[in-house]
């Protein structure tokens, strides 16, 4: 148990904490960087040529490897990503294994993706440091396919064959994690194909979570009727009797939401404005937190005061800071104040480690680079630390 002097020590500003496994060179090339990512103009223009150029076969995978995907990703393969899983390992913070390959579309890739997954899994199974795997939905089958059944449209006979395969594939890794005494993320996406994934993981909660939270469904809050939602899945968990899994963020799609809204003429999903969407995702902390007992919390969060207000509650409620049904969690390359200080106070802390092919992970890490650009003031506190930490070290 964290006592209060602990606690008081809980200090975000703190950069030699935030930055004690990076070399002068790291924190060199993360700056550049995050200026570089700080440009939406360049970010515009520089996706598509990148992605025009890896098309073409131009050789810039080397420029990629050692600057935006050495920030973002922790490997090519799950081996590979084992220096990054010890580097967070001596700060106190565990992985999450995530195979970041996107945009599969034939039975032969989804199925690949699927074997990946199960070998996250048992990779996980043989490695403490490792504390949760992860997958997409859309990785394991068509986004066509989900957004049918999301629309509520007839399924032809091959369609119904189709989605049968896909949810063999998701049943596969969640009895996986459950035999392995492994937690999973199931992640979330787009408004449109959210309602299956969400009966899919309740499901695979009621079948999974008898004993313990290991299947996580992930909760977008700055969707206006995901705190319904997840109060909604509590009380069917309670009238089920099993543990709801519960990954809290505020969301990845916000803009391609509210452009479709529009174009297509209906209600926005997003919340108004930043404010009520803060406020739905503290209140979902403490709703969770109320019910500590039967809920596995993941707070997926860089933001401060969402973090802080974790930690203190976790104090105020007298819950061990390493109870293990509260993690807070932030991406590879991002938040490092957060994720080494809250695990410095002794919190449960993990890191997403994103992997995969530098070509095949090109997605995932573009929507990193224009997250950083639309999430106001991120790029700039990154970089305002990175330049404290920087003028410490000369101090020194």
């Amino acid at each position: 148990m964290i006592v209060g002097g602990n606690q008081a020590k809980l200090d975000f500003d703190n950069t030699e904490v935030a930055f004690r496994n990076k070399s002068n060179n790291d924190l060199e090339k993360a700056y550049w960087l995050f200026k570089m990512v700080s440009s939406s103009a360049l970010i515009k223009v520089g996706t598509p040529l990148t992605n025009l150029a890896l098309k073409i076969g131009l050789p810039i995978q080397g420029i990629i490897k050692n600057t935006i995907y050495r920030q973002f990703c922790g490997g090519e393969t799950i081996h590979g990503c084992q220096p990054t899983i010890d580097e967070l390992g001596q700060g106190q913070v565990t992985t999450i294994l995530d195979y970041s390959v996107e945009g599969e579309e034939t039975e032969e890739g989804f199925e690949l993706t699927c074997k990946e997954i199960l070998q996250t899994i048992a990779y996980a199974k043989a490695n403490p440091l490792i504390s949760f795997c992860v997958f997409k939905p859309t990785g394991l089958g068509r986004f066509d396919l989900f957004a049918k059944l999301d629309a509520r449209d007839t399924l032809t006979p091959l369609e119904k064959d189709e989605f049968s395969r896909v949810h063999h594939r998701i049943d596969r890794i969640c009895k996986a994690s459950f035999e392995a005494n492994i937690k999973i993320l199931i992640d979330a996406e787009h408004s449109w194909v959210q309602d299956t994934i969400d009966d899919l993981a309740r499901e695979m909660m009621e079948r999974y979570n008898k004993e313990e939270a290991i299947v996580y469904n992930t909760y977008q809050l700055y969707r206006h009727d995901k705190l319904a939602s997840l109060m909604a899945d509590f009380s069917y968990a309670q009238t089920q009797d099993f543990y709801l899994g519960a990954k809290l963020v505020r969301g990845a799609y916000m803009e391609i939401e509210r452009e479709r809204a529009l174009e297509k003429g209906y209600p926005s999903p997003i919340h108004v404005d930043k404010a009520a969407s803060d406020r739905d995702y503290n209140d979902a902390i403490e709703f969770c937190l109320d019910r500590v007992n039967r809920v596995g919390l993941m707070a997926g969060t860089h933001n401060e005061d969402s973090s802080r207000l974790l930690a203190q509650q976790i104090i105020h409620r007298d819950i061990s800071p390493k109870n293990r049904h509260v993690f807070f969690a932030q991406l590879l390359g991002m938040s490092d104040n957060l994720s080494f200080n809250l695990a410095a106070a002794g919190y449960n802390v993990a890191k997403y480690v994103p992997y995969g092919p530098v070509k095949s992970v090109m997605p995932y890490l573009f929507r990193r680079a224009q997250e950083n650009t639309s999430v106001g003031g991120q790029t700039g506190r990154e970089l305002a630390l990175i330049i404290t930490e920087q003028k410490r070290r000369k101090q020194i």
